[in-house]
């Protein structure tokens, strides 16, 4: 994936991908024509991502991997999930019970964590994969299909939170930057700034942003966001705020009994997301692994993301009954789970092959380095009733 690609060396839509961003792209402009005229970006973003049957995340155009629009951890290497593995076997030899993953992809890190879990003799009762895309959850299952049966046999498919609260484990990799965010722009300077959406119309046949009154939760939103920085932001200053995060997370407190959610993901706390540098906000199409910053086109065919503000994450699970138990950059996270004598192992096992230890230190570069995911990325460990000590944690603790 390249970063902040021009929009002149992204690649050509086929006849057919053309056609269905015009679907989506129609569907989006009826919407807004019927809710007169302007929605939040946040409602666009929603359309775009999960429309039913149109939307990037709703159709079945491949998104993972080398031949779709970016790649995750668990498709770099297998020893991302396997340290993964490690740190979930901890839990449940604690709380027992199951793990529920959100949002599971291909079922690359599924069927990679399952196997290391088998091996350390610690398999959840169940493995339970919440999924709102029929098109992943048939891939998914043709992962899974090919594990022996006495772990495929484990695995089982929900379109919606479980009925009753759990044990264990859940897991979320790369699923709190795909939810919808609304943007904000900042009028005038303190103590007089004022907070103004920034919303989506259509001119012609293209949408643009248009500046609308914020609501009073933006608007509220905003106002925390900045009583707690440590710097004024400038007048313009443009930046996205999730309000989605408290409801999921309150959901997601109402399933764990006991246990541990571990979300890994891109961003930053609070002070440093919302910096007066970073004006532009950290909004991101990706599409054939370019990155690019413009919303309005390929509707259908684009994921769109922000980074997420761990502070507010952290808010949330407050709230709703949740004790944060560990933050961390994903190189110390990977590091405290073992990273070093699972590579170490493996390179032993690869003797004289020489393409195969060159692969293996390739894949723990990308999964560890600075430049790549090992500090973009951070992993937050949220608990209820645990107390023990956790080893992705060992080595950092970061302040939210």
């Amino acid at each position: 994936m390249t970063s902040a690609a021009s929009l002149t060396t992204l690649p050509p839509l086929t006849p057919t991908e053309r056609a269905h961003a015009e679907r989506v792209a129609a569907h989006i402009r009826a919407f807004i024509g019927a809710q007169g005229g302007a929605i939040g970006f946040d409602t666009y973003m929603r359309l775009a991502l999960y429309a039913p049957g149109l939307g990037y995340y709703s159709a079945g155009a491949t998104k993972f991997g080398d031949a779709g629009d970016f790649v995750t951890a668990p498709e770099i290497s297998s020893l991302f999930s396997r340290c993964l593995a490690r740190q979930v076997a901890d839990v449940l030899e604690v709380t027992g019970g199951d793990v529920l993953e959100l949002g599971a992809g291909l079922g690359t890190m599924a069927a990679d964590l399952l196997t290391e879990l088998a091996a350390l003799d610690r398999l959840p009762d169940r493995y339970r994969i919440l999924e709102v895309s029929a098109d992943l959850a048939e891939r998914q299952r043709a992962r899974i299909a090919k594990l022996p049966p006495e772990i495929s046999a484990r695995v089982e498919w929900l379109d919606r939170w479980p009925a009753r609260a759990m044990r264990g484990v859940v897991l979320a990799n790369e699923v709190l930057d795909a939810m919808p965010v609304a943007r904000f722009v900042l009028r005038g300077t303190q103590p007089a700034q004022r907070v103004r959406a920034l919303g989506v119309a259509v001119e012609g046949e293209t949408f643009a942003w248009r500046e609308l009154d914020p609501g009073p939760e933006l608007e509220q939103a905003v106002e925390n966001v900045l009583d707690t920085l440590p710097a004024a932001l400038p007048d313009g200053y443009v930046s996205e705020v999730c309000l989605s995060f408290q409801p999921w997370i309150a959901s997601l407190a109402a399933q764990l009994e006991h246990g541990v959610a571990l979300l890994i993901d891109y961003g930053l706390p609070r002070a440093h997301l919302y910096h007066p540098e970073r004006g532009a906000g950290t909004l991101r199409c990706h599409f054939r692994h370019r990155a690019h910053d413009d919303p309005f086109i390929n509707v259908g065919l684009q994921d769109i993301t922000a980074w997420v503000d761990f502070t507010r994450v952290a808010e949330a699970a407050d709230g709703a009954g949740l004790e944060v138990l560990g933050f961390a950059t994903q190189a110390a996270f990977l590091i405290g789970a073992g990273m070093e004598s699972l590579l170490t192992t493996e390179m032993l096992a690869a003797g004289d092959d020489t393409p195969r230890r060159a692969r293996l230190a390739g894949e723990a570069r990308r999964l560890m380095l600075p430049g790549e995911m090992g500090e973009i990325f951070k992993v937050i460990a949220l608990g209820r009733g645990y107390h023990e000590p956790m080893s992705g944690f060992s080595t950092q603790h970061l302040a939210l």
